[in-house]
């Protein structure tokens, strides 16, 4: 579960960071080199890893002071959150408090600087007189948005809710947005953005139509 946490806040975090770079790109293009240069990327990406280490952490540790003293089956696909504070039978009243602490910092911010960040970019786009160039501009983000789309959506309605209210059988499925659908579509949305790919499945794809 510590890995899982980890992996996860960093994840958000790491696509929050995307959304930036591709405001600098877009709103300020001659300025780009200069604010996504290799040390900010290289000091962004350590502070991020060691944000979500942290906060992993935190969240594990109250875990473990925690009772268990029925079932230990968890319902669900793996060691998650929620079905774990379910289980137990002690005061989970901490735990609560500060997941929703870094719910609403890593969850509700993350979300709210990204559609800040697209905001921009869209003002941005509709200034831009020609058809090709807002054609460049809106395929450089829409890797990026789509994987945003399906990963903040999903962590919001798995983690942003009382207890109370959880349904784990619901939240299971649910789960396979930000947990499966990502890394399996990651590969295909961001390569084929790739000319040498595209080209290569070019001609792939007439090799198998020749007889």
């Amino acid at each position: 579960m510590y890995l899982f946490v980890w992996t996860l806040v960093t994840e958000i975090l790491l696509l929050t960071f995307m959304a930036f770079d591709r405001y600098a790109a877009i709103c300020h293009p001659l300025q780009y080199t200069i604010i996504m240069r290799k040390e900010v990327c290289i000091l962004v990406a350590i502070g991020i890893w060691v944000t979500g280490m942290v906060n992993s952490a935190v969240h594990t540790g109250l875990l473990l002071q925690l009772s268990f003293c029925s079932s230990n089956v968890i319902n669900h696909f793996f060691c998650d959150w929620p079905p774990i504070i379910n289980l137990s039978c002690s005061d989970t009243s901490l735990s609560e408090t500060m997941a929703f602490a870094a719910d609403l910092v890593f969850g509700i911010c993350s979300c709210g600087l990204t559609l800040m960040s697209y905001w921009f970019i869209l003002r941005a786009i509709f200034q831009i007189h020609s058809t090709e160039g807002k054609k460049k501009a809106f395929s450089t983000c829409s890797s990026h948005l789509i994987i945003v789309s399906f990963y903040f959506s999903a962590v919001i309605y798995t983690y942003i809710r009382p207890t109370s209210v959880f349904t784990l059988d619901k939240d299971k499925m649910v789960s396979l947005l930000y947990t499966v659908v990502p890394p399996v579509v990651n590969p295909f949305i961001y390569s084929l953005r790739n000319k040498e790919v595209k080209e290569a499945l070019k001609k792939l794809t007439l090799r198998g139509r020749l007889p």
